[in-house]
């Protein structure tokens, strides 16, 4: 409807103006052209435009200027209300450890635990001896016979041989302290007629010296072990009375569970 209108109003000064063309064309061929003159003798032409009342048809809009340029930052707004817990990030790395902590204080007694089993007796595995001489002077090159008895409960020591024989296989310790007196002293350890160990002392005349020495061995059932002097008689300096002794040793440490737990 508003296009009509506009159509319509168009139209109408349309045809007014043609109308006022008109009639000033007539006027002008009845009336001669007058023309005013200047003060410099110009001539001057005094015609009008057309009455205000009538305008002309309304332009066509322009098109839209280029943005202007941004204007300054505004000055900071207030502070607004807490947001929202964010989500949990990653898993960081692992630290490095901390110092130690000082010692806290003493727990209470824990639960007693349960009963354990019976255990091996140790009584059940019993090997020792302990003798010593009577014979001031022994036989070089033969099991030294240690005739006095301090200790045989288990009878592994033959005081008729010298030697001990083992009984109960595991490892089991040596001793002898010996008494030198008016010669020098050169005593041998076997095992099973092997030499184990030697030891030497060198006698000073008027006067009485000790030789001793200690070894631990693994016997198997059935294996010896002894003292003898070795080498010459000149070595036989061995001594013994009321007041000196010259002893032999030994005993078990632990047995070899494997092999009597198996003779069981």
């Amino acid at each position: 409807m508003k296009l009509v209108r506009t159509l319509f109003l168009c139209l109408v000064l349309v045809v007014k103006l043609s109308y006022s063309q008109e009639e000033g064309e007539e006027v002008e061929a009845e009336a001669p052209e007058e023309h005013a003159e200047g003060p410099g003798g110009e001539v001057v032409d005094e015609r009008k435009p057309c009455a205000g009342w009538m305008g002309g048809v309304p332009g066509t809009p322009g098109h839209n200027g280029a943005s202007g340029r941004d204007g300054r930052d505004g000055r900071d707004g207030t502070k607004g209300d807490t947001g929202e817990p964010g989500a949990p990030g990653e898993k960081g790395d692992t630290g490095e450890p901390g110092l130690t902590g000082p010692e806290g204080p003493r727990g209470f007694p824990g639960t007693p635990g349960l009963k354990g089993d019976q255990g091996e007796s140790a009584l059940l595995y019993r090997s020792a001896f302990s003798v010593g001489l009577i014979d001031r002077t022994p036989m070089p090159n033969v099991p030294i016979k240690f005739n006095k008895i301090f200790y045989n409960g288990q009878r592994h020591y033959d005081d008729s041989t010298g030697k001990f024989r083992c009984s109960i296989p595991g490892v089991y310790y040596f001793t002898y302290h010996l008494t030198v007196y008016l010669k020098d002293v050169k005593v041998s350890l076997y095992k099973s007629d092997k030499t184990i160990m030697f030891t030497f002392d060198q006698f000073q005349e008027n006067n009485i010296d000790q030789a001793s020495g200690s070894i631990v061995l693994h016997l198997e059932t059935g294996e010896e072990v002894w003292l003898q002097v070795y080498g010459e008689e000149a070595y036989a300096g061995i001594y013994a009375d009321n007041i000196n002794d010259s002893t032999f040793s030994g005993f078990l440490l632990y047995p070899d569970m494997k092999t009597v737990n198996g003779a069981r």
